[in-house]
């Protein structure tokens, strides 16, 4: 057996399991040695569905049949604990798109939050490559480094976080003009645009990740200014979900809509002036009272409590403690199992 949990083939122990049974309700587990799963409707052994391929419906002690699949990866996302909040899949997509991240690059990500995004940057760079992410809480990134080791079951070799300030800390992490892309998710992304540029290599991206139009606005004119990137591009994504069921076709009442901007730049080489872009006569410079505009309070900065911290954090940790010792039983089985049964 593996000491990693399984993406893909019949369920063995160590494996995250998605369970949805009666009326709709879902539940994640950790298959392990005599393991159980106590609801109102009965009791479902892990034993069960060690063996049984993904897809598979089993029947717990009462009768209840559940449909039993791999999590997947946006499902783990949207379920584990949080110390900051996430990005979504809609914009984790996106942003692996617009930043064109490729197997074997080497990534530049800040902040880490609770870790839903360096999940799928360390999937996009594959094991060639190298994330290093940067975060200034502690509490944040004990959060990530436990919901990272329970989606993967260990610390992923490629991974690196490091507890600290990006503008002070990056050029002692990487070299000069190394670095193929740049994700910062922060409040105030424009402050370290300066180090951004001495890491980034030539025709490598930036990619900012903000909430509110004050902060899309104060990045793109720092760009800009810096004269070392091309022209910023800005978006947003919205998804918008369909209720399909024969004849009855129509969209959903909600669905998801604002989240986030990203904003994407490349890094120009060295001394490389751009074609000058001429655009209409518009208010493009600002002064002391637009500033006052884009401080931190102003841009929506949300601060969350200690104590509430410190639950995400025991949570997360229990969470990969509990793939820990999941693993460990998995390694104890195979080594007392004699040869050849």
């Amino acid at each position: 057996m593996s000491e990693t949990p399984h993406l893909s083939g019949p369920f063995r122990i160590g494996d995250r399991v998605q369970l949805t049974g009666p009326k709709g309700r879902m539940h994640t587990i950790t298959l392990r040695e005599a393991g159980e799963l106590h609801t109102h409707n009965g009791v479902l052994k892990h034993s069960l569905l060690v063996g049984q391929p993904d897809g598979s419906v089993v029947t717990n002690s009462s009768g209840h049949d559940y449909l039993a699949v791999r999590p997947l990866l946006r499902d783990f996302v949207m379920s584990m604990p949080r110390g900051a909040a996430i990005v979504y899949p809609k914009d984790a997509a996106q942003i692996l798109a617009q930043a064109d991240v490729f197997p074997g690059a080497t990534v530049v990500e800040a902040g880490v939050g609770s870790g839903a995004l360096s999940l799928w940057l360390l999937r996009a760079i594959g094991p060639a490559g190298r994330l290093l992410s940067f975060e200034r809480r502690e509490e944040f990134a004990d959060v990530a480094r436990a919901n990272v080791e329970t989606f993967h079951g260990e610390h992923p070799a490629t991974w690196e976080v490091v507890v600290g300030d990006l503008v002070e800390s990056l050029p002692d992490a990487v070299a000069p003009a190394s670095v193929d892309r740049v994700v910062l998710d922060m409040l105030a992304p424009w402050e370290c645009i300066d180090a951004v540029a001495d890491a980034l290599t030539p025709g490598g991206v930036v990619l900012c990740y903000i909430a509110t139009a004050t902060q899309l606005s104060r990045v793109a004119e720092y760009i800009r200014a810096t004269g070392l990137f091309t022209e910023p591009d800005a978006s947003e994504t919205m998804v918008r979900g369909w209720h399909v069921e024969g004849l009855a076709v129509r969209p959903d009442h909600r669905m998801v809509a604002h989240t986030g901007f990203l904003i994407t730049a490349r890094r120009l080489a060295p001394g490389a002036i751009p074609p000058e872009v001429k655009r209409r006569a518009s208010k493009s410079s600002y002064g002391d009272e637009d500033v006052e505009l884009w401080t931190p309070g102003a841009v929506g900065d949300r601060e969350i409590t200690d104590k509430n911290l410190r639950k995400r954090v025991r949570e997360a940790q229990k969470s990969a403690e509990g793939v820990r010792q999941s693993v460990a039983g998995a390694a104890a089985v195979v080594e007392e199992t004699p040869a050849g049964e």
